[in-house]
């Protein structure tokens, strides 16, 4: 098991890990488009290196030292990094205690997709670390969790929330948000509701609403409050909580509400409710009816 950081602990990174001590990198499964690790060292890790990708990452412990564009940089626990593709960077733990990150590498082709209408080119940040707790909830809903594959309603949601936070680092003038299609908005989110234990794609959301998936995701959270895969999510745990009611067997519980297996929804249930499917069902007074 890796580090596990979850949006509890966005303020305070107050609980790394289980593996904390452990030294090494953790890859996750992939996903097209987008590589995840963990990593925990002492001393200089990396020699110069380049990487045809955006580098964003997450210094969760220690001090992270690089150098980029000519100039020695750092990064203390809960500051992002962001390095341009094909720029030259090493990388190094800053003090004796060691260092431990989390890195997303993103192909320029998905974050160009997904850019705001009227924005040509690549955003390049200046400054390569930066504090932004917005833009580091964004990156830990994808980082929180290297044992899980990205899901493609997920990664869209990311990608829209990364590239509207990359261009504001960038300097480029805030994203233009025209109006709200509410009706196209609204079939989305019922269609999510009636359908929650089914597969639901992004290809099926956007026939549905006429919006292309990243305006979707934009508008979605600007009407919901939350992007398309949470509602999707938390729909979903609310069959498996009234499930669980009954009495039915959790295996059987997350294949009828939607999820891959027994861990995928044991994950996805703690996230949300800080405890266990079990836990809770334990803890569950059932009433009879009068």
């Amino acid at each position: 098991m890796g580090m596990l950081l979850d949006e509890r602990m966005l303020d305070g990174l107050g609980r790394l890990c289980n593996g904390a001590g452990e030294i090494g990198i953790e890859i996750a499964p992939p996903s097209s488009g987008l590589e995840r690790i963990g990593a925990r060292f002492f001393g200089n890790g990396y020699a110069p290196h380049r990487h045809d990708t955006y580098s964003l990452g997450i210094t969760l412990s220690g001090v992270q030292t690089f150098t980029y564009r000519g100039a020695r940089r750092a990064s203390m626990p809960g500051q992002i990094i962001v390095l341009h593709p094909d720029e030259l960077h090493d990388g190094a733990a800053g003090t004796e205690d060691g260092l431990s990150y989390r890195m997303l590498y993103l192909e320029p082709a998905l974050l160009q997709a997904a850019l705001p209408r009227g924005f040509a080119h690549l955003p390049f940040v200046r400054d390569p670390v930066l504090t932004d707790p917005h833009f580091r909830k964004t990156l830990s809903l994808l980082l929180a969790d290297l044992d899980s594959e990205v899901e493609p309603l997920q990664r869209d949601a990311f990608l829209a929330a990364a590239a509207d936070a990359l261009c504001r680092h960038s300097g480029f003038p805030a994203s233009r948000r025209g109006a709200i299609d509410t009706a196209a908005i609204n079939r989305v989110r019922d269609y999510i509701r009636e359908n929650a234990a089914s597969s639901v794609s992004s290809d099926d959301l956007e026939a549905l609403s006429g919006l292309d998936r990243f305006s979707l995701a934009r508008q979605f959270r600007a009407l919901c409050g939350t992007s398309p895969h949470r509602y999707l999510t938390m729909r979903r745990l609310d069959l498996a909580r009234s499930l669980i009611s009954t009495g039915v067997p959790l295996a059987e519980v997350a294949a009828a509400s939607g999820f891959a297996d027994q861990s995928h929804l044991n994950r996805q249930f703690k996230k949300a409710f800080g405890m266990t499917p079990g836990g809770w069902s334990r803890m569950v007074i059932t009433k009879s009816a009068p």
